[in-house]
């Protein structure tokens, strides 16, 4: 008799997992890491043109001086850019990641005025270290787009499993802490690449 209360307990505890595995118990915590790690991604690739912008600045000011304020701005948007850090933790603060985003989209609008000033200067349109930079800046943007296009779904399935059954009964029973993540808005002018092909 004892042994066969053990293998029912032992058929119950079974059962259980794999009701539990199959029922979507670890949806919510599977979906929030994955946007968590989407987000790096996006950082990631703010970062990097952040990193290539100094460089830049540096190859115009060579044949440029005389465009101090434009020079100037670009590194003031990129230092307010940059200062402004949001982790996962932050995520569900539409607030954090506005501002956030209005950081970016100052530098973006920085960086188009100066691309759009060394049209002004063939010797730097000409120049390998500015082609370089060009090609560089080039693929970020466009690495940009696809890391936000790629944290817009994550956050989408995300906020989607809080909102519908099963995974708001979940969230009520054990992820009551889950709230849902701000979403990724960006204005229609920043959803394009910027031109930056100076004709060569």
């Amino acid at each position: 008799m004892p042994h066969s209360k053990s293998v029912l307990r032992f058929l119950a505890i079974a059962f259980a997992a794999l009701w539990l595995t199959g029922c979507g118990v670890n949806n919510i915590p599977t979906y929030e890491e994955q946007a968590k790690a989407q987000w790096s991604q996006v950082l990631n690739q703010y970062k990097r043109r952040a990193d290539l912008i100094p460089n830049l600045v540096e190859t115009v000011k060579g044949f440029a001086e005389q465009e101090k304020d434009v020079l100037t701005s670009v590194v003031e948007a990129r230092a307010k850019a940059t200062s402004i850090n949001v982790d996962a933790s932050q995520l569900s603060d539409p607030a954090v990641i506005q501002q956030f985003l209005e950081s970016q989209q100052q530098l973006s609008g920085a960086l188009s005025r100066l691309l759009v000033t060394v049209e002004r200067y063939p010797e730097i349109k000409s120049g390998q270290n500015f082609l370089t930079l060009q090609s560089q800046l080039e693929g970020t943007e466009n690495r940009i787009a696809v890391a936000r296009r790629d944290y817009i779904e994550a956050v989408r399935v995300y906020n989607t499993e809080l909102k519908t059954i099963p995974g708001r009964w979940w969230r009520s029973l054990m992820y009551s802490d889950n709230d849902p993540f701000a979403t990724f808005e960006v204005a229609a002018s920043e959803t394009t690449t910027p031109k930056v092909d100076f004709g060569n």
